[in-house]
């Protein structure tokens, strides 16, 4: 038996009134999503434990089978292995993303234009994040470069009694003043974020992307602490062998430190102009030739939900639909294998709300060796709704999955 999860991220979302109240999911063309849930099973899972925030790092470990309340610190961890940095069990990491503000003269006047710095590409943001370790980092401070905006921040033998931070794509188009951290707990971050405005503003990188009318990244924004978790193996956890394929740090670090082979795939940008056949043409081939498991994480759907654009969110489960789900069914049959597929949100990310929420997900599992008839021709939030099947503990869905 072959296992693959299609995970959607922040796929689910609030109907809309300009679609007939109908939510993306609905509206999008998405003829194998909707093949699989009628002919398998299609529930509600939980997977946003209570008193933890909604984001794809929870989400995501519980999905994978891992108790978020055992196995997580903190969102920068996870991404701090992917990229490679070797934490020691004092160190404190922090997502650091280069971000947008306004100019008002005041640092704490200012308004965050964009979380993402309009998606500065990778050999640029190395420019900007070495600038910063040169003249800003220390011995007991070090910036490392990740993917695109998404960059880490380690502090040696750093503590977590620290002020609240949040995520800068929660904030966008807000004054930053009640979401920096405070000065008496946290004021050498404050201090930081503030010294890397007039920093970053005067790069050479940033004024040449205003010469080119682009966003300037021009701060960084500090969220995500934590100190490293290990995680059990998933070979030792399930008994098979799995592969993980993302585009984004933070899937790539949990594959890491759960031991799966982390496939790295061409052209993957984690937003809609992503290579999608790339990552189900790697998916394929991670099956054909040997694991067990694959873990094929889109990022699309998410990043189309923080930017409110409607239409490219129900381009982007299209997409997925078509270009990886698609392949990967016909492979799986025209090569004689017994296959799951099950595909889910981590969380949704409502357009109207540009950010992550508590919601239950819907979720879809179909099994090549138990078709089923469901009775549901549309998977979708309001068809999970309608089986009465909720998952209330999100990491015992795996469970079901492999194990049932």
């Amino acid at each position: 038996m072959k296992y693959i999860v299609v995970l959607c991220d922040g796929m689910a979302d609030y109907p809309l009134k300009e679609f007939d109240n109908k939510t993306p999911m609905t509206v999008a063309k998405k003829p194998n999503m909707d093949y699989l849930a009628s002919r398998g099973e299609v529930g509600f899972v939980k997977t946003i434990a209570d008193g933890l925030k909604p984001g794809s790092d929870v989400a995501n470990l519980s999905v994978l089978g891992y108790d978020p309340a055992l196995y997580y610190s903190g969102r920068s961890p996870l991404e701090a292995a992917s990229i490679g940095i070797d934490l020691s069990d004092t160190d404190v990491t922090f997502r650091c993303n280069l971000v947008t503000l306004s100019n008002e003269e005041d640092y704490d006047h200012k308004t965050i234009l964009d979380y993402c710095a309009g998606d500065i590409s990778t050999r640029e943001a190395k420019l900007l994040i070495d600038a910063l370790d040169r003249e800003l980092g220390n011995d007991m401070m070090k910036f490392y470069t990740g993917v695109s905006y998404r960059h880490c921040l380690v502090l040696k033998n750093g503590t977590l009694d620290l002020s609240k931070f949040t995520p800068p794509h929660d904030i966008l188009n807000k004054k930053i003043t009640e979401y920096l951290p405070d000065p008496v707990k946290s004021g050498f971050l404050l201090d930081l974020m503030e010294d890397s405005f007039d920093l970053l503003s005067k790069h050479e990188v940033n004024i040449e992307r205003l010469k080119k009318g682009l966003l300037p990244a021009n701060s960084i924004w500090l969220w995500g602490e934590g100190k490293k978790k290990p995680l059990k193996p998933f070979e030792d956890k399930y008994g098979i062998k799995g592969s993980m394929i993302s585009a984004v740090d933070l899937l790539k670090g949990i594959g890491k430190l759960a031991k799966m082979h982390v496939v790295e795939v061409d052209g993957v940008t984690g937003y809609i102009d992503t290579n999608f056949k790339g990552k189900a043409d790697n998916a394929i081939n991670e099956l054909l030739k040997g694991q067990d498991f694959v873990y094929v994480h889109l990022e699309a759907p998410d990043e189309c939900g923080h930017r409110a654009e409607v239409k490219n969110k129900i381009r982007s489960i299209e997409y997925i639909d078509e270009k990886v789900i698609e392949p990967i069914i016909k492979s799986m049959k025209s090569n004689g294998e017994d296959f799951k597929i099950m595909v889910l949100p981590d969380h949704a990310t409502p357009l109207s709300l540009r950010t992550h929420t508590m919601d239950l997900v819907p979720f879809l599992i179909y099994d090549s060796t138990n078709e089923k008839q469901s009775g549901i021709d549309c998977f979708d939030e309001l068809s999970a709704k309608s089986t009465d099947k909720v998952v209330r503990e999100g990491h015992k869905l795996m469970d079901e999955f492999i194990l049932k």
